[in-house]
């Protein structure tokens, strides 16, 4: 079996790593032979750090970087049993370029699209063939992160999802089966993660390294949601809140921050240009170690009870629509984004009840509706 990636960049190099890792002999294409280039070289320098660890030998290190051969045009895709397309989260550049790939491959290659949360059915609306298309969702860095999110839309076939599940698990990652709502499992419940984040700090009530620090040391995060919008770029952070914002109607409970928006409008993208809301550009003098912020338990425990309270919520609200089983709703937040424990047992560890009584709180102060609980939550 071979497969394809599209696009060359951090999630389609991880991709393409993870299948050639696992015997799959890729083919990685990218209209950006440059960036390519620079891809391959960073999966180098990777496996060469691998074997210095002894986790891999040099011969499977050499194995794993020539099962990957490099594309300068879309036709050579041809052969693939698997197409994943990992590019800019765009719908309509997305559908370009799945419309060119049907033309090319077989009528039994399956057709996959790496989004975060852009709909599986708006892509796969206008193929030809749209019962071989759905969602495979990696997590940054491919590699690293265990999470697979499925994601079958309304026009795919029945069986795929379960091959490509069990296609997951013989790659050793730990794949759950989601709905093609927008954001999905993981980027649907996270969002409070970075949006009550970034409106406390608009609000003045907290720097973003308090913030950051609440959430390590009460909470026990391994990133705090700043610190974790510049690992992952503040532009690409902003641009999923922005779609599941739009793609909920705009509901209010997602509603995008303009202080993210600001930001992302001058370029301050975080870590892979040296400064976003911490200044990366001198390591020794990274800006979350320098100038620390007194810390105030009070303030603190305010800030982690208020975020983990919206994302409990949520959790909650997922488990009331039936978006995946209670088990799978866990899995995906621990696994997908790091979180130290399931939101469903944070629920019950912390009270759902006192959960209830901060968000009605919240909802007092505000008078909006971001702040509305799930019907649910007052039941458990």
């Amino acid at each position: 079996m071979s497969v394809g990636i599209i696009g060359s960049g951090t999630m389609g190099i991880g991709i393409a790593q993870v299948a050639a890792t696992n015997n799959y002999k890729v083919f990685l294409y990218d209209q950006n032979s440059s960036q390519t280039e620079k891809s391959l070289e960073g999966l180098q320098k990777v496996l060469d750090r691998l074997v210095e660890k002894n986790k891999i030998g040099f011969e499977e290190s050499e194995n794993i970087y020539n099962r990957i051969k490099f594309c300068t045009e879309l036709k050579d895709l041809k052969d693939c049993d698997l197409v994943i397309e990992a590019i800019i989260e765009n719908k309509e550049i997305k559908q370009k370029v799945f419309a060119d790939l049907e033309e090319i491959v077989s009528n039994d290659c399956v057709l996959a699209t790496n989004t975060s949360s852009i709909s599986i059915t708006s892509i796969s609306a206008d193929l030809k063939n749209s019962e071989r298309f759905l969602g495979i969702h990696f997590f940054n860095p491919a590699p690293l992160m265990p999470l697979v999110e499925i994601i079958p839309g309304l026009l795919t076939a029945e069986n795929l999802p379960q091959k490509i599940y069990d296609l997951m698990k013989s790659w050793g990652k730990i794949p759950v089966i989601a709905q093609d709502i927008p954001g999905f499992i993981v980027n649907r419940i996270a969002r409070p993660f970075y949006g009550e984040a970034l409106r406390i700090v608009e609000e003045k009530i907290a720097t973003p390294a308090q913030v950051d620090e609440a959430m390590r040391t009460i909470g026990n995060f391994k990133m705090g949601p700043f610190e974790l919008m510049d690992l992952i770029g503040i532009d690409i952070n902003f641009a999923v809140t922005e779609t599941v914002y739009k793609d909920y109607f705009y509901d209010p409970k997602y509603k995008p921050s303009l202080l993210q928006h600001r930001m992302s409008e001058a370029k301050l993208l975080g870590r892979k240009i040296g400064k976003g809301f911490y200044d990366y550009s001198d390591a020794s003098q990274d800006s979350r170690n320098k100038n620390q912020d007194n810390k105030d338990e009070k303030l603190f425990n305010e800030i982690f009870l208020r975020i983990i309270s919206m994302l409990i919520n949520e959790a909650v609200e997922a488990k009331r629509l039936k978006l995946a089983s209670d088990e799978d709703l866990e899995l995906a937040m621990q696994k997908g984004v790091n979180y130290p424990k399931g939101l469903l047992a944070w629920g019950k560890e912390i009270g759902y009840k006192k959960v209830s009584e901060t968000l009605q709180n919240l909802y007092e102060t505000y008078q909006e509706e971001r702040y509305r609980q799930s019907p649910l939550l007052r039941k458990m």
